[in-house]
């Protein structure tokens, strides 16, 4: 099936709590930097479309109804190109918040990252859609602003979506045309999380 949802939006603006809320309302898995964790052969992948060598997308995300989150984030372009009908979806925050958190979870924790076949894809990743420069708060700033404005100017008004993790169900629900859940939007993987998995993994070894 084509992905009903393609989300533009970077790492650290709500998307784990956004792929809980998405598969709620439609009904089907959503993809997410949490599922190269849980399939690790899609690392080569997604490097070799940093490289500019695109997979067939829509065999690549059979089953899945979204994506949102890195990687797939940085190749909204080609997702939004490849599912002409879906829903382009720009998850916000504000800048210095998003720094904050980016380098207190994300940047800071590429230490422990799975493999080196992972970190390969990282750096592709960062380097050609984003910046390597990721102890740099300007650099990355500036990253990130050049990304939301891009995304701002080059999508449609009828089919763009900016969304910020405060505003809940209704304007998903509302672009989506379903209806609103009987119950609280998902409010996951925040910095504490981060810093209790964290935690938990150093008292592991």
């Amino acid at each position: 099936m084509p992905l009903r949802v393609v989300g533009a939006g970077l790492g650290r603006t709500g998307t784990m709590s956004l792929k809980l809320g998405l598969e709620r309302l439609l009904g089907a898995p959503c993809y997410h930097m949490a599922e190269v964790f849980k399939n690790p052969e899609h690392t080569s992948t997604w490097t070799s479309a940093a490289q500019n060598r695109m997979p067939d997308w829509t065999e690549f995300f059979a089953g899945y109804s979204a994506a949102v989150d890195w990687p797939a984030s940085a190749f909204w372009p080609e997702l939004s190109e490849a599912n002409p009908d879906a829903l382009v979806l720009l998850s916000t925050r504000n800048a210095e918040s998003w720094w904050s958190s980016a380098h207190e979870t994300i940047f800071a924790n590429l230490d422990s990252v799975p493999n080196p076949e992972f970190m390969t894809m990282i750096e592709a990743l960062f380097t050609d859609r984003f910046t390597w420069d990721i102890t740099n708060r300007e650099a990355c700033i500036a990253a990130f602003e050049r990304h939301n404005a891009r995304v701002r100017e080059t999508v449609p008004a009828a089919r763009l979506l900016e969304w910020n993790v405060s505003q809940g169900w209704e304007p998903l629900c509302k672009a989506l045309g379903v209806p609103v859940p009987d119950e609280p939007f998902p409010r996951v993987n925040t910095r504490e999380d981060w810093a209790a998995r964290r935690a938990a993994a150093r008292d592991s070894h």
